[in-house]
């Protein structure tokens, strides 16, 4: 089965799916994106996906690039006819094509869409998440509005190739205090030593993840308590288990921290169940 996009209107091979050179995104980074995980069928938290997409795009002041029900039928078409069970569907809007002035284009400049979907291996995620990953910490370089989800991302790309290189597979960034802030891709937790959830307030600083919220929620149905507070990178190595989160990754155990193992070195028992009841309380909209 071939791979198919969703490109200003059309429904396109995947392989011969292309923009405009003049496109704000390619030019400028001008746009913004989602990625939903979609598990045994369903697109999760499509919602909060959308209503954070609609924060991102009024934050950039960027229109709609159609109703948002439409958009979510494409969403839906576009994860059918690639056949995905299991995987992401990757949207992305930018301000569309214009000639280049850092300016914004005039008013009738409509802004641009693609929407793609690929499969995954739940199985292999599973796997991942019985051993758990490496992190490394790098400094803060990024922009101070990474609350918005735009395309703009070379500061992850390097951190995250950095974190690759050194047998990594993922960085979190550091404030100059010693402050962790969020990952190159995910959010940062941990888990204290009296066994409370805490992650960086995302009011301002840190992207608010989606993943985040619904983990929230499943802490809640647990009866596990969170804080919201910065935590350093030293409470963070001698804490009692630590983990990240993202659509992409679900919860993900953080097992070593520069090399320094978290407690015995293993995911821990919390990070586990939060990964477990993720799917019962996350919303799940039909795929197709």
């Amino acid at each position: 089965m071939p791979r198919i996009a969703y490109v200003n209107g059309r429904y396109i091979r995947h392989a011969e799916a292309a923009v405009h050179i003049e496109d704000r995104g390619y030019q400028f980074a001008d746009g913004v994106y989602e990625v939903c995980e979609v598990a045994r069928g369903f697109i999760i938290d499509m919602t909060r996906h959308l209503d954070r997409l609609n924060r991102s795009l009024s934050e950039l002041r960027i229109g709609w690039p159609m109703h948002r029900s439409a958009l979510e039928l494409v969403m839906r078409e576009v994860v059918r006819r690639n056949g995905v069970r299991d995987g992401l569907v990757y949207l992305q809007v930018t301000r569309g094509v214009a000639k280049r002035d850092h300016f914004f284009p005039t008013s009738d400049t409509k802004p641009a869409i693609v929407v793609t979907a690929k499969r995954g291996d739940p199985d292999a995620a599973a796997k991942r998440a019985e051993t758990g990953i490496k992190v490394i910490t790098v400094p803060e370089n990024r922009w101070e509005r990474v609350d918005i989800k735009t395309v703009g991302l070379l500061p992850n790309v390097l951190a995250r190739q950095q974190a690759k290189e050194a047998g990594a597979q993922e960085a979190w960034f550091i404030d100059p205090d010693g402050t962790v802030k969020e990952g190159a891709a995910t959010n940062a937790w941990i888990v204290t030593k009296d066994g409370k959830l805490v992650t960086r307030p995302a009011d301002f600083g840190i992207l608010r993840g989606v993943t985040r919220a619904t983990v929230m929620d499943v802490a809640a149905k647990l009866g596990l308590e969170v804080e919201e507070r910065g935590f350093s990178v030293e409470e963070a190595k001698a804490s009692r288990e630590a983990f990240i989160t993202a659509a992409s990754t679900v919860v993900m155990p953080v097992v070593a921290i520069d090399e320094v193992p978290v407690a015995n070195g293993h995911p821990g028992s919390v990070t586990l169940s939060l990964r477990r009841m993720f799917f019962d309380v996350a919303e799940k909209s039909p795929a197709c």
